[in-house]
């Protein structure tokens, strides 16, 4: 391999992989936070108007919120609240998350947007952020292999 091109393709792997690595880091840390600060409630799923909505995973929920003030002062009107959760969602829809279906969520009472699935809702989570960080470290390893290899 030529050396400019090992060294861009190390230099885009090893980037690859570390951002990989921050991003899967980072919501990790988030839904954590939110199941462990959150509060939790029971969702409802609502059924995607347009035809792209029903090919996303993910489901749309529907629960409200009561009149609480926010970190910077402002007061938040109670109301309904529409979010798709983060982290995990199998390729498609399991049926559970049939429109109507109750589904159990913690939400982040700064931010009611910021859903995440509880604990006992989702399957394999942990095995998916694993494959996620595994793939970061191939890329960043494989990166970093490339360039040890362009300067040595």
């Amino acid at each position: 391999m030529d050396t400019t091109t090992a060294t861009v393709a190390g230099l885009v792997l090893a980037l690859f992989g570390g951002v990989l690595l921050l991003w899967c880091a980072a919501e990790v840390r988030l839904r954590h936070r939110v199941r462990r600060r959150g509060v939790a409630v029971v969702a409802t799923v609502v059924a995607d108007d347009d035809a792209h909505g029903q090919l996303d995973s993910s489901p749309l929920l529907s629960f409200s919120v009561p009149p609480s003030v926010g970190g910077s002062g402002a007061c938040r009107v109670a109301g309904l609240v529409l979010a798709r959760p983060r982290g995990h969602t199998p390729l498609r829809r399991p049926a559970r998350f049939a429109p109507g279906a109750p589904v159990r969520i913690c939400y982040d009472p700064q931010r009611p947007s910021r859903v995440v699935l509880a604990a006992g809702e989702i399957d394999r989570a942990t095995v998916a952020d694993l494959l996620w960080s595994a793939l970061g470290v191939a890329c960043l390893a494989a990166g970093a292999g490339l360039l040890a290899a362009v300067g040595g």
